[in-house]
């Protein structure tokens, strides 16, 4: 049977194959799936089918869950796969060079090993579980600054326009509390931040289980927290959930700034 780092090496190394299409890819032409904000390209559907494809071939009694699928499998398989093909459209459409490809995967809901790849700087990150994190093959570990030295990314939720008073109210409460705010477009990567120690905490109120599962893992590996804003364990059933990630005084420093917002 196949070992949790011999499918880390499969998801890493059909990342790097599928990030060829990215890279190459001009004239992008975006297509709305829900509204404005929320668009899909063809590199989008061919980076997921490249995945599907290797993934399959690697371990073929897997399921997938991925976000440009018509109709994904169920999140509690035996064994799945968890694909975000580029994370962070926006970005890849608009030229940003700030997307990811987010890979986990998860038995029976419980999620094992991940990568994220970021093409544009040739960064590997990835993770097995009770393994530690790695960026490039080399070991990383979450921040030990507390807030106040630390810089913190944020998401808008931007599918979710009633959430972004509490979105902008959150980053600014935070801005004032720690060195700056970055608002990057792509939370696997965000996650990496975290795990890798560039930022001290990253927080989004509205994301799929494939924009997480992966960096998730990272960023716990790296000895970071990630839970709900409202202190509850993240779900890996498929449902949206809200995400803070955080070594755990800064954590506890996010809980004490969010008070009334987390209500």
């Amino acid at each position: 049977m196949m070992t949790l780092n011999e499918i880390c090496l499969h998801i890493r190394s059909a990342e790097r194959e599928a990030a060829k299409l990215m890279l190459q890819a001009h004239d992008v032409l975006a297509e709305r799936k829900s509204g404005a904000r929320d668009v899909v390209t063809e590199y989008d559907r061919r980076v997921q089918a490249l995945l599907i494809e290797k993934l399959r071939a690697a371990v073929p009694e897997a399921h997938f869950f991925g976000e440009e699928m018509d109709a994904p499998e169920k999140a509690d398989s035996a064994q799945l796969f968890i694909i975000d093909p580029i994370d962070g459209t926006m970005n890849f459409v608009r030229g940003f060079s700030r997307s990811g490809i987010s890979v986990a995967y998860a038995e029976r809901g419980r999620v094992l090993a991940g990568a994220v790849y970021n093409p544009y700087l040739d960064e590997m990150f990835h993770a097995v579980r009770g393994e530690g994190a790695f960026l490039n093959d080399r070991p990383i570990h979450a921040s030990t600054d507390d807030l106040a030295n630390s810089v913190v990314c944020f998401g808008t939720a931007p599918y979710r326009p009633d959430l972004s008073g509490k979105s902008f109210e959150m980053a600014r409460r935070l801005f004032d509390a720690s060195l700056d705010v970055r608002r990057e477009g792509c939370a696997s990567l965000d996650l990496c931040s975290v795990a890798a120690g560039r930022a001290g905490l990253y927080f989004e109120f509205n994301l799929s289980l494939w924009d997480y599962a992966a960096g998730a893992l990272i960023a716990a590996e790296a000895s970071a927290v990630c839970l709900r804003p409202d202190g509850s364990p993240l779900p890996y059933t498929g449902e949206k959930s809200a995400l803070v990630a955080a070594p755990r005084p800064v954590l506890d420093e996010f809980f004490a700034l969010a008070g009334d917002l987390l209500v």
